[in-house]
C-alpha cells in the first residue's frame, strides 16, 4: 500500500497548450525541477515484471474478492484497463482495474491538434533508404520545451493500425507538461533518458527515469513528464506489436540476462484537484485533445499486470563468451516483442553493458555483419566499442540505422586496434549503448532525411579497410 502527500496529488503547474508548454527556462521552471527533485527523491515501488501486482494510496480503496463491486469503496469508479483482447493466452494477457475517483469515460469529445515533430505509421512519405545512416544530437529545444512537444521522430515501420511495428522518436525538452497528459493507443513507449532525468507521473503512480535506466509505459496509460534536469534528451521506442516481455533464456538456464525482481512498477498516487487539464491522445499516428474538468491521473487504488515499469541497464546480468568469439548480439536482449513467427521479434531492445571480454584468438569487437534484422543504434554515455567517439563520430544522443542487409561493423580505427591488440581479460565499462532491433525496414522520415545532424558521409568509417591477402 501507499499514500501520497497533497504535492504528489494535485500539484498545479501551470496551464495546458496544445504545443509548446507554457513554462519558461527562468526561475519558475527551476521551481518546477526542484520540485519534480523532490517528489523523485523518496519515491517507493513495487519489483517484479509482467506479474500481478496491487497498490492503495488510500487503506481500503481496494475491493476486495471482486473487481466491480455494486458500489466501490469511498465512492471510486471501477474501470478496467485492458492491454490485450480479453481472450489471449493467459500467459500473455495484460489487464489492470482502476479504482478512480472519476471515470476515464468522463471527458468531451477529442478534436485534432497539431501533431508538430511527432508522427507515426505507415512511413509513406519517404523511401525505404538501404544506405547506412548516422545522426548526431538533437539541437537544445527552444525555451519552453516539454517532454510531448519536444518528440521528434526519427523513422519507423509497420501500422500502428494493424498493431504491428515500431517507430523510433527523439526527445528534448526543459520544461514540464504542466496541465496536460499524454497517452498514446497506438503502442507501448520504452523511454530511453540519455540526458537528465524524468519525472514520470502515471495514472498508476510515479517514477523515475535517469541515463542508466529505461521507463516503460504501457499501451493506452496516461501520464505527465517533468524534468528532473535543466534540460533533459533521449530516445523512444513506440511498439505498436505485442508487449514487450522478457526473452525466453533457453540453454542459458533459469537465470542471466534482465532479472524480473529488477523491474520496479509504481504505488498508488493520485491527483484530486478539479482544475482544467488537456488529455492528448495519439491515435493512428495523429494528435487528439480533450479539455477535461479534472485530472485523469486520479487512480486511488489498482491491481493487476498491464502496468508502467522502471529497469536500470547496469542491473543486466551480461552473458558472453569464456573461450572464443564474440556472441550474436541477441545475448544481450533486455526486452523482446514477440511477432507471429517464433525467435522472429518486432522489436527486441539490447543493451550493450559493461562486461569483460576474455576471448581467446578473437577479434572481441562486434563482427562485421549483414542481417535480415533492422537496426537503430543509440548511445547513452560513453564510447561504443567498435566505433570511433568525439566530434564527426558515434556520441552521446546520437544514433545509427543499419537498415536489412546493409553490411556493417566496427570502423577502420577499431579494426586496427582490435585485430593487433594484447588479448589478455579486458573490462568494457566507459559505455552504455543500446539497439532497437526489428524484421522489417525502418524508413526514415522526412525531417531525419534532410536533418541538419544526420552525418553527411557516414560510410567513410570503413574507408582504408586494407587488402591483406597475398595477389
Amino acid at each position: 500500500m501507499s499514500g501520497s502527500d497533497d504535492e504528489d496529488r494535485g500539484g498545479r503547474t501551470g496551464a495546458g497548450q496544445t504545443g509548446r508548454s507554457g513554462a519558461g527556462t527562468g526561475p519558475a521552471n527551476g521551481y518546477a525541477v526542484e520540485r519534480a527533485r523532490k517528489a523523485a527523491a523518496g519515491l517507493d515501488h513495487l519489483t517484479g515484471f509482467g506479474g500481478e501486482h496491487s497498490s492503495e494510496a488510500v487503506p481500503g480503496a481496494l475491493p476486495v474478492g471482486r473487481n466491480s463491486p455494486q458500489r466501490a469503496p469511498f465512492g471510486l469508479y471501477a474501470e478496467q484497463l485492458s492491454g490485450s483482447a480479453f481472450t489471449e493466452p493467459r500467459a500473455r494477457n495484460r489487464r489492470s482495474w482502476l479504482y478512480r475517483i472519476r471515470p476515464s469515460a468522463a471527458h468531451p469529445a477529442y478534436t485534432r491538434i497539431d501533431n508538430g515533430t511527432l508522427t507515426g505509421a505507415p512511413f509513406t512519405a519517404t523511401e525505404p533508404d538501404p544506405n547506412r545512416l548516422r545522426w548526431d544530437p538533437l539541437p537544445d529545444p527552444a525555451p519552453g520545451t516539454d517532454f510531448l512537444a519536444g518528440l521528434w521522430t526519427l523513422g519507423g515501420n509497420g501500422d500502428a493500425s494493424r498493431r504491428v511495428g515500431m517507430a523510433i522518436h527523439l526527445y528534448a525538452a526543459n520544461s514540464p507538461m504542466n496541465d496536460r497528459v499524454f497517452g498514446d493507443a497506438d503502442g507501448e513507449l520504452l523511454i530511453v533518458p540519455e540526458q537528465g532525468g524524468l519525472l514520470l507521473r502515471t495514472e498508476f503512480g510515479l517514477l523515475a527515469a535517469s541515463p542508466g535506466e529505461v521507463a516503460l509505459i504501457p499501451r493506452g496509460v496516461r501520464f505527465r513528464v517533468e524534468p528532473l534536469d535543466a534540460t533533459v534528451r533521449g530516445y523512444v521506442c513506440e511498439n505498436y506489436g505485442q508487449p514487450f516481455e522478457l526473452p525466453e533464456l533457453g540453454p542459458i538456464g533459469a537465470n542471466g540476462l534482465a532479472n524480473a525482481r529488477d523491474f520496479k512498477a509504481p504505488v498508488a498516487a493520485y491527483e484530486s484537484e478539479e482544475r482544467a487539464v488537456r488529455v492528448v491522445h495519439k491515435f493512428c499516428g495523429n494528435l487528439w485533445a480533450a479539455d477535461c474538468d479534472h485530472s485523469p491521473l486520479d487512480v486511488v487504488a489498482w491491481h493487476g499486470n498491464h502496468l508502467p515499469y522502471v529497469y536500470d541497464l547496469r542491473r543486466f546480468n551480461v552473458m558472453g563468451s569464456l573461450s572464443y568469439d564474440h556472441p550474436d548480439p541477441s545475448i544481450f536482449t533486455v526486452l523482446t516483442s514477440p511477432s507471429d513467427t517464433p525467435g522472429l521479434a518486432g522489436v527486441d531492445f539490447v543493451v550493450f553493458a559493461p562486461r569483460w571480454l576474455v576471448g581467446e584468438d578473437t577479434f572481441r569487437p562486434p563482427y562485421f555483419h549483414r542481417n535480415v534484422m533492422s537496426e537503430y543504434m543509440g548511445l547513452v554515455e560513453g564510447a561504443y566499442d567498435a566505433k570511433r567517439a568525439g566530434e564527426g563520430g558515434f556520441v552521446p544522443g546520437g544514433g545509427s540505422l543499419h537498415n536489412m542487409m546493409s553490411a556493417h561493423g566496427p570502423d577502420r580505427e577499431t579494426y586496427e586496434r582490435a585485430s593487433t591488440a594484447e588479448l589478455r581479460p579486458q573490462k568494457i565499462d566507459d559505455g552504455l549503448a543500446f539497439m532497437f532491433e526489428t524484421r522489417w525496414p525502418i524508413t526514415a522520415t522526412a525531417q531525419a532525411a534532410a536533418a541538419p545532424q544526420l552525418q553527411g558521409d557516414y560510410d567513410r568509417v570503413w574507408r582504408g579497410l586494407e587488402r591483406h591477402f597475398p595477389a
